[in-house]
């Protein structure tokens, strides 16, 4: 891309995109260690896309430079041949570098926690792709569709993370609503993805006032759950949970669309006592105390993404839910930043504009 061009767009206004973040069940499945062996169960992943969105603005800067500010993280301002991928905002550089660009201070604005397990950081990887691509048609390039912009986001990602990682949080970020994505593992087959809806956008409210997401108050790292469910699968350990976890998850994607919340709680509770055997440090104390309140007003919670910090969810009845509720501010209450995350339903899916 032409720099001068591309710093006179920018000079004439910031370029702005935003993508919402994700929680969800049967996560990890969406990463290929797992659904490739258990292929012959057509694992899926579901997904609930929450309006706690992540923005992403471009704005000039230094020519030759690229700086990158993040609630939540200190300011890094580096070359753009010399930027590390290997920071705590790697991801982002390492897209600035795909793209070949420089001159540009990217902005970030969150609304949800940092590193809260939502997959903030996949969501603003969407909306800087598709901030640097509303830059393209100017300049006589194309415009990503929504499979390029999800299936780049998770190329990089995966490029620069050190780990294996997943698909469903950079398809959140891109379509948004509430899905079952299957993976498909015939690398020849076109996109490595089916996209089931299964809740329309009419019914999103009603959804919503059954379901709650706590942030913990701690921030997770999820390297290093996955590492160990990586390295347990892969030695034959506790694969058969793996595939009763394909079951549930396929149990969960149709009492959801079915509306019977009472069933998808049970499956919820089941999976997490699962998820719990394999590894029993993936909830925290207040993640446990969460989950038992859950359970005993007939509601079932879990951690989303990896766990290990984060957020919590849970999913229930109506009447459940709003007992729970006051039960959930109240454990909260005794961390400094735990708190309530208010969901709403994102059905847009990653947005841009100037």
């Amino acid at each position: 891309m032409h720099r001068k061009k591309i710093q006179k767009i920018l000079e004439s206004h910031p370029i702005r995109a935003s993508a919402p973040c994700r929680i969800d069940m049967g996560g990890t499945l969406d990463i290929s260690t797992f659904h490739y062996p258990l292929r012959h169960l057509n694992p899926c992943t579901v997904n609930i896309a929450v309006d706690l969105r992540t923005e992403v603005s471009l704005h000039p800067f230094t020519a030759g430079k690229i700086k990158v500010t993040s609630k939540g993280f200190k300011s890094a301002e580096f070359k753009a041949d010399a930027a590390p991928f290997n920071h705590p905002l790697g991801l982002i550089f390492a897209v600035a570098a795909y793209f070949r660009i420089h001159g540009v201070h990217i902005m970030i604005d969150s609304a949800s926690p940092p590193r809260s397990a939502l997959g903030g950081s996949s969501s603003a990887a969407v909306a800087l792709i598709r901030g640097i691509a509303t830059l393209l048609p100017e300049l006589g390039d194309f415009f990503f569709s929504k499979p390029r912009t999800a299936l780049l986001a998770h190329a990089i990602e995966s490029s620069v993370a050190g780990v294996p990682c997943g698909l469903q949080d950079q398809l959140a970020a891109v379509y948004g609503g509430v899905n079952a994505w299957y993976w498909r593992s015939d690398p020849g087959s076109g996109v490595p993805y089916q996209k089931v809806s299964l809740v329309s956008k009419r019914h999103h409210r009603d959804l919503e006032r059954h379901l709650l997401l706590a942030y913990c108050g701690i921030p997770h790292e999820s390297k290093s759950v996955n590492s160990v469910w990586i390295r347990q699968f892969l030695s034959a350990k506790y694969r058969t949970l793996w595939e009763q976890v394909v079951g549930l998850t396929h149990d969960f994607e149709k009492a959801v669309m079915k509306q019977e919340y009472q069933k998808a709680a049970q499956i919820i509770a089941v999976e997490t006592a699962l998820r719990r055997k394999m590894t029993p440090f993936v909830l925290d104390e207040i993640g446990r105390r969460l989950v038992s309140s859950a359970e005993r007003e007939s509601c079932g919670a879990r951690f989303t993404g990896a766990g290990g910090g984060g957020c919590i969810w849970s999913i229930g009845e109506a009447e459940a839910v709003k007992r729970l509720k006051p039960q959930w501010e109240h454990i909260l209450s005794r961390r400094r930043g735990a708190r309530l995350l208010e969901v709403k339903i994102d059905s847009a899916g990653v947005l841009s504009g100037g």
